[in-house]
């Protein structure tokens, strides 16, 4: 059977982007910045990001095109006959479940919070009663399915349709959407009056707040940050690289996706602060940042509902981006495991994700009972824990021993896979960076998420 192929450039490069630009990019890096240091945190997260994320997302390219193979299946095209490489195929398959487990509740959130804004069912609420309407929707188990149900269904439908027609269309009118819609709203926060004090907060290098972290502390969250915004290690942009030409070079490739990831995590901090010291309000981390204090401002500003609607569609964008790739990946594991065919895999795994999808939503009422990590953990905790501290680092650094040992697919067929066609290419100089200090620094981070 012919491997379907993306139609143009353009379309593998924000389907890449989109995989990557998730909520982490809204919530957790701004303030992460904010707290870190400013403009500090800003140029050390940039310095790993290009020296961290840009080699293994070339290598999980290069995996991806070598083979034309789905992440389960990858292995038996790559690697030497006889060896075990394959088992991490059917983990990297795991981690897409899990992470879909959690994230269709969580882009679920996003829908309905967009539906609430656009209502008005905000509007005259005070922060105690903002915060409430977060609180009822956690404990509204019934809601929360009827959303992710919504995000579930909605997602496979898309990618029922095609490769081409459906996911690649729908991802690049909702990624070019994502990027008008930021623009406007980071305009709108910049000239609020007395939004500048948050710029200053955001952007302006603070090393007595870095001393005052650890220096040691800032790095490493900076680190941890690059590492994780580009969803690396579970297949996630192997998939892409199996349905592109070999017209371009890989690391080029690389280079620009997480351009446009960065573009997306600094743009959502210009929405953020400026609004935030606007209006005198604490920004925190996580989701009581867009649950609770970002409605509050959205309240008391001019036009607050359209801004309030608005932030909310960029957020189920960005979730959605995410959904949808992610969606293709399993699609196309259980198509080179099973041989079925699109509209199947999509109707078995769309009743599957559902039910798969209820721990995490029960998990925030009927089964709140349920602490797997300690005190105040909940069942999203466990699958969050699961992806983002096992598999995405533990899966990069076995793609990237892959790709540098002479025990996998090894260093020769690695660069000329990555430097077939134009642009940035692989070099000598990198060889001993990329194969003695990149799966250190990989396995340092793997280690110290487990700590």
């Amino acid at each position: 059977m012919e491997r379907e192929r993306l139609g143009s450039r353009l379309g593998f490069l924000l389907l890449s982007a989109g995989c990557a630009i998730g909520i982490g990019n809204v919530w957790k890096f701004p303030y992460m910045c904010g707290q870190y240091g400013g403009g500090a945190f800003v140029f050390i997260y940039i310095f790993f990001l290009v020296v961290l994320g840009v080699p293994v997302m070339t290598m999980e390219f290069a995996v991806g095109r070598a083979s034309r193979k789905s992440p389960v299946k990858l292995y038996d095209e790559l690697a030497p006959k006889g060896s075990k490489w394959y088992l991490h195929g059917y983990a990297a398959m795991a981690g897409n479940y899990i992470l879909m487990m959690f994230y269709t509740t969580v882009c679920g959130w996003m829908v309905q919070y967009f539906v609430e804004m656009a209502k008005g069912s905000f509007t005259g609420k005070d922060a105690t009663q903002v915060a409430g309407v977060f609180n009822n929707m956690l404990a509204n188990p019934i809601a929360l399915t009827v959303y992710m149900v919504i995000v579930v269904v909605l997602g496979f439908a898309i990618n029922s349709m095609g490769l081409q027609n459906g996911l690649e269309k729908v991802t690049k009118v909702m990624m070019l959407a994502l990027m008008a819609i930021m623009v406007v709203l980071a305009f709108n926060s910049l000239f609020m009056d007395g939004g500048k004090a948050g710029l200053e907060f955001y952007l302006k290098p603070d090393l007595g707040k870095m001393q005052e972290i650890g220096v040691g502390k800032v790095i490493v969250g900076a680190m941890n940050q690059a590492f994780f915004t580009l969803s690396l290690g579970i297949g996630s942009m192997a998939i892409f690289g199996s349905y592109i030409g070999k017209e371009r070079a890989l690391m080029g490739e690389a280079v620009r996706v997480a351009v446009l990831d960065t573009f997306v995590a600094i743009s959502s901090g210009l929405i953020i602060f400026p609004a935030c010291f606007a209006y005198g309000v604490q920004p925190d981390s996580g989701p009581s940042l867009i649950f609770i204090t970002l409605p509050n401002i959205f309240n008391n500003i001019p036009m607050g509902r359209l801004w309030g609607s608005l932030f909310f569609v960029f957020m189920t964008f960005a979730a959605f981006s995410t959904v949808l790739a992610v969606f293709e990946n399993i699609l196309s594991c259980t198509t080179d495991l099973f041989g079925w065919s699109r509209k199947k895999g999509c109707l078995i795994n769309g009743i599957a994700m559902i039910i798969l999808s209820m721990p995490c939503i029960l998990g925030f009422n009927v089964l709140s009972g349920i602490q797997p990590l300690g005190p105040g953990s909940g069942i999203m905790d466990l699958e969050d824990f699961i992806v983002s501290n096992l598999l995405l680092p533990g899966g990069s650094l076995i793609y990237v021993l892959f790709c540098v040992t002479r025990y996998g697919w090894g260093w020769d067929n690695f660069v000329k896979e990555a430097n077939e066609g134009q642009g940035l290419k692989v070099v000598k100089w990198m060889r001993p960076y990329m194969t003695f200090v990149l799966p250190i620094i990989v396995l340092i981070i793997g280690i110290m998420g487990l700590i």
